[in-house]
């Protein structure tokens, strides 16, 4: 089984790497590519099994769509068949149609998605995030300077409580296939367990979380917290 991590050296905010390394060690045969800005992504020679990018400073995001760009048939393509993608933070706006910035200019994104990421770099959006996927629910934390605005897809989480794509929309995220983008950080797959499962049986392996008891009991006991009434979740 083998885990391509695109542009590692930027795409490395928030500790969510992560994400790649607890299905590494929950899969501990498994090889993980790290694809660097200046390397051709494995994806494109051959198959792997999984696609992850992470968030990136705003300059990155720049570097990122120009390196994906050649690759966006072929990217289409993975999405077709099945391959699992995990997009978390602001990688999201990459596959959206454009990011606009506050002074007008705007940056074509690879278009895979019907959405505009329109930035306000002087006011950082700070917030949690409970939702619904399937038959679990899903906490998370966002912190970026955009919100996405139109249609994405299937859309990927439901909103319970917090903004999702942007304010007031009923889904955070996208969805498409196995394709899974989301802003919420964490890593989102160590705060949610169940849902690291749910992508492992994706991968075809009966392998469960690692940690699972551990993760379990702290993924209830921040339920529990994000549940509460009087809980902010903003700031």
């Amino acid at each position: 089984m083998k885990f391509e991590m695109l542009f590692p050296e930027v795409a490395n905010l928030f500790g969510d790497p992560f994400n790649v390394r607890y299905l590494a060690r929950s899969v501990p045969e498994c090889e993980v590519i790290k694809t660097g800005l200046n390397e051709t992504p494995r994806f494109m020679t051959g198959d792997v099994d999984l696609i992850y990018m992470g968030p990136m400073p705003e300059y990155a995001q720049e570097l990122a769509i120009d390196r994906l760009k050649p690759c966006k048939d072929r990217i289409n393509e993975l999405i077709d068949k099945g391959t699992v993608f995990l997009i978390t933070g602001n990688a999201l706006e990459i596959f959206g149609k454009a990011i606009e910035n506050e002074d007008g200019t705007r940056i074509e994104c690879l278009g895979l998605f019907d959405t505009v990421a329109k930035r306000k770099m002087m006011k950082r959006y700070n917030g949690l995030f409970l939702g619904s996927f399937e038959d679990m629910k899903i906490t998370g934390f966002k912190t970026q300077f955009a919100h996405s605005f139109g249609k994405n897809g299937e859309g990927l989480f439901k909103v319970i409580r917090g903004d999702g794509l942007c304010p007031g929309a009923e889904f955070e995220g996208f969805k498409r296939n196995n394709f899974f983008a989301t802003y919420l950080i964490g890593p989102l797959l160590i705060l949610n367990p169940e849902f690291a499962g749910y992508i492992l049986k994706l991968l075809g392996t009966d392998s469960k979380p690692a940690f699972n008891d551990v993760a379990m009991e702290a993924y209830r006991e921040r339920l529990g917290e994000f549940e509460r009434p009087n809980i902010e979740y903003y700031s």
